[in-house]
């Protein structure tokens, strides 16, 4: 008699983050490339993930939109480093941390290290 073991899946957490996992470095190539254009990109699909890992709206597509296309980045990594990024170092296991200052200052200066930045912690879920 021949047994099948039968795939309970339906129980199971099913994981709902988006899978945007994109090497740093070319972060930062396609924001100069571009001379800024892919972070407008990158800010609506981090948008995405960090409202997803969240399991709350934190940021919502159009402001990812706005403080990319008007130059207020530095307010997009605000709320990444205040309201997002603590639920990503829980994921992780990692310690928490205030990244916002420094994402803060970074956004008003140099957008793409502080993207840079972001998407390196991201980038630990998908570990």
């Amino acid at each position: 008699m021949e047994t099948t073991k039968t795939n309970e899946d339906w129980n199971q957490p099913q994981s709902n983050i988006p899978n945007f996992k994109v090497d740093p470095i070319v972060v930062l190539i396609l924001g100069i490339i571009t001379c800024g254009l892919y972070l407008i990109y990158w800010n609506v699909k981090m948008a995405e993930v960090l409202n997803a890992v969240n399991n709350k709206e934190v940021i919502s597509p159009t402001i990812a939109i706005v403080t990319g296309c008007c130059g207020l980045n530095l307010f997009f990594y605000w709320l990444v480093g205040r309201d997002a990024l603590p639920k990503v170092y829980q994921l992780t296991g990692q310690p928490n941390k205030d990244d916002s200052t420094l994402l803060l200052v970074l956004g008003l200066f140099f957008p793409m290290i502080s993207a840079m930045i972001v998407q390196s912690e991201v980038n630990k879920l998908y570990n």
